[in-house]
């Protein structure tokens, strides 16, 4: 069964990732398109480094051209923001054939919407609505037909992409100042584009095309990047950044090789934004991300705004109102003057500048916001367990059986998704199943590192037997 989650259709290749689903798929889209009029200029597609990735995207723009729908496709391997910019660029939806982060088993279908960021939760809906009767592929002519008779056109989107880059980060700042920049691009669609927009500066990290990506899935987070850090200390870099298998997630490490996280990248682009940029406008997080966000926008006298977890609905926020920083706890950041969407190589990019226009290093800017607003220390766990054993857990959590946890007293729930447990202390902890597999996700911020931790091992300890 074809179904989307947060972020676009995702199954495991040759299973039910197959060219028939992927036709099919095409056919709801091309619907939606016609029947709502979303569009006049067609598509934009692209697609990352997995398996079969061009074979898929070529499949996809010639099921498009079928139903009468001009294509442009990139002809080369292209970032997800690239496709993004790409639908902005033409006033087109954009198709990304990509499964982000996921193991390389998979691969996925990802909609963009015309201006520029997924498609809204209300699009996706009405992309699933035309599904149920759409029951075969399409029988289709082959690729060059449809290039030769003006219904597939193949462009240099990476190109123009890079150029956007360029007007919009202070790239002569970068190179002046001669700093060097590690980049893992674990074998994804950010390969080489660093080293393009600054040559000479940039020590290169799984830049090469490699569909298994070495056994490992894709996902910028701490225990998937041993060698970035490794290499950021070995080479005397001021950065180190690492992109997921589309580009569109980021995660960094400072000059001493340390990990830093989401959460502190959206508080450092909160305050670069509001205090060196001078921007007015809303601060918009997800409800995993740190409470930082919420002190600095009051102190900041920015709006402030708390919405689900999935990017489409940061990005749906800032397509309505103007906003400065908005992002998620897993990778996913935007900020005002860019597209409305993820962009990993934007993003690190833009704290690479930071780092650069303020003379400090990267932990010296992290530690002035600590010393600001004090420490904020995040942690998180995917619990893989049995599903009656996650449901039951969930329950216990809606019925606000937990009143303590690692010897806080729980003072508020909260359900905006999910259920976050309020300490008397200002700290949290998250409960908040998986759709799709018997997992729970637990996340958790404190005052202390060893608080944060001991709110998620107790949680977890619970679920074997949840309170009754």
């Amino acid at each position: 069964m074809i179904r989307f989650g947060t972020d676009g259709w995702r199954a495991i290749i040759a299973k039910d990732f197959t060219f028939d689903n992927v036709n099919c798929v095409t056919q709801a889209t091309a619907r939606w398109i016609q029947h709502d009029s979303i569009t006049n200029n067609g598509v934009v597609i692209g697609h990352d480094a997995r398996f079969l990735g061009r074979e898929f995207s070529e499949h996809c723009a010639c099921t498009f051209a079928e139903m009468g729908i001009p294509v442009k496709i990139a002809n080369t391997i292209a970032p997800t923001p690239a496709v993004s910019w790409g639908a902005l660029a033409f006033d087109a939806v954009g198709i990304v054939i990509t499964a982000s982060h996921n193991p390389p088993a998979y691969n996925g279908f990802k909609i963009k919407a015309p201006f520029g960021g997924p498609a809204t939760p209300d699009q996706i809906s009405a992309v699933e609505s035309h599904l149920p009767s759409i029951n075969t592929p399409l029988p289709l002519k082959s690729f060059d037909h449809y290039v030769a008779n003006g219904l597939i056109e193949e462009i240099n989107l990476v190109d123009q992409y890079i150029k956007d880059l360029e007007s919009k980060i202070d790239l002569a700042a970068i190179r002046a100042s001669g700093i060097k920049i590690a980049h893992d691009a674990m074998y994804g669609a950010g390969m080489g584009l660093v080293e393009r927009l600054l040559p000479g500066q940039v020590v290169a990290l799984h830049a090469e095309v490699n569909p298994s990506f070495h056994g490992q899935a894709p996902e910028p987070i701490e225990r998937n990047l041993p060698e970035l850090p490794k290499a950021v200390v070995e080479h005397g870099c001021a950065v180190g950044l690492a992109n997921d298998g589309d580009a569109d997630r980021i995660g960094m490490v400072d000059e001493r090789g340390v990990f830093v996280d989401s959460h502190q990248m959206l508080s450092l682009l909160t305050w670069y934004q509001s205090q060196v940029k001078g921007l007015k406008g809303d601060v918009i997080k997800t409800f995993s991300t740190t409470t930082m966000l919420d002190k600095m926008a009051e102190k900041y006298g920015l709006g402030f705004e708390t919405r689900p977890i999935g990017f489409k609905h940061v990005a749906e926020r800032i397509i309505s109102g103007d906003v400065i920083v908005g992002g998620e706890e897993s990778g996913g950041l935007a900020v005002k003057g860019h597209i409305p969407e993820r962009d990993g190589l934007y993003i690190g990019l833009l704290i690479t500048e930071m780092v650069v226009t303020s003379g400090k290093s990267l932990s010296e800017l992290i530690q002035g916001l600590f010393d600001e607003f004090g420490l904020h220390a995040t942690w998180r766990e995917d619990l893989h367990t049995q599903e009656n054993l996650k449901q039951a857990m969930m329950d216990a959590c809606k019925a606000k059986k937990v009143t303590q946890i690692a010897g806080l007293k729980v003072v508020e729930w909260d359900m905006l998704d999910g259920v976050k447990h309020i300490m008397e202390d200002g700290s949290w902890l998250l409960v908040r199943p998986s759709g799709t597999e018997p997992v729970l996700r637990i996340y958790s911020e404190s005052s202390t590192h060893e608080r944060a931790q001991a709110l998620v091992r107790e949680t977890v300890a619970m679920v074997d037997h949840p309170p009754s």
